[in-house]
């Protein structure tokens, strides 16, 4: 767990929820960062992306190309989510191929130039890693394969999907971090820290005692959200297609 323990004593983070493939919410998000800034100026700043990159939206490539150079006016810490997991576990076993082809994959392919006809009919997934292979570049694979699994800020606890409740935030394990739902979302526990989470669409952001769930579904309802926090109420930046 990395802890950036004083940051929000003399700054601010910004945490994105899920992009999933729009590349153009990033940028406009990226721009809606900027103009904040320059209206709201503090002398430190963070900005957090919360995982799943990748798939289900058109264009893959294109945001982790972005994510790969940081698209931010503010230092970047980019975390890891389940999709990011099921492209690394496709890389390693192409019979993977099956699920993920479920989940998205089939767009991340086709951002990546990687025909998919016979992946469709359940098929060639062996040919079709090894195309995804030669075709992603070597940065790509870099920044994909070096995301942390959470991220402590003062008060707050980010990460992809949730935690498990009753176990000590420096022992969650990187299954729960980036595929928990029903027990995480259902607890009303205090955590230790306020988890900031995406994972699970919600129609508008969500703020509990004990979580902030910033992911609207970007991919599906064209909304991308960030939360705001700091020394100032808690407020949300969107951008929208």
């Amino acid at each position: 767990m990395h802890v950036e323990p004083s940051l929000l004593e003399r700054g601010r983070l910004y945490a994105i929820g899920d992009i999933h493939g729009r590349s153009d919410l990033l940028d406009r998000m990226a721009a809606a960062i900027s103009a904040d800034l320059a209206a709201n100026p503090v002398d430190e700043c963070l900005t957090v992306t919360l995982g799943d990159y990748i798939d289900r939206g058109p264009d893959s490539r294109g945001v982790i190309e972005r994510l790969t150079k940081n698209p931010f006016p503010t230092k970047f810490t980019a975390l890891k989510g389940n999709h990011e997991l099921m492209f690394e576990t496709f890389l390693r076993n192409a019979s993977f191929g099956k699920q993920w082809r479920k989940f998205g994959g089939l767009e991340t392919l086709v951002s990546y130039g990687v025909p998919v006809g016979s992946v469709m009919l359940g098929n060639d997934y062996k040919q079709a890693a090894e195309a995804l292979k030669a075709a992603v570049p070597q940065a790509h694979l870099e920044f994909i394969s070096g995301l942390r699994t959470s991220l402590s800020v003062g008060q707050y606890f980010l990460c992809h999907a949730g935690i498990r409740p009753g176990v000590p935030l420096e022992r969650q394990s990187a299954e729960d971090l980036l595929w928990i739902r029903e027990f995480f979302l259902d607890s009303r526990a205090d955590f230790g820290k306020i988890v900031v989470h995406g994972h699970t669409p919600a129609e508008k952001p969500e703020v509990l005692a004990n979580r902030i769930n910033v992911d609207t579904g970007a991919y599906m309802t064209n909304r991308l959200t960030c939360v705001v926090l700091g020394n100032e109420p808690i407020r949300f930046l969107s951008a929208t297609n």
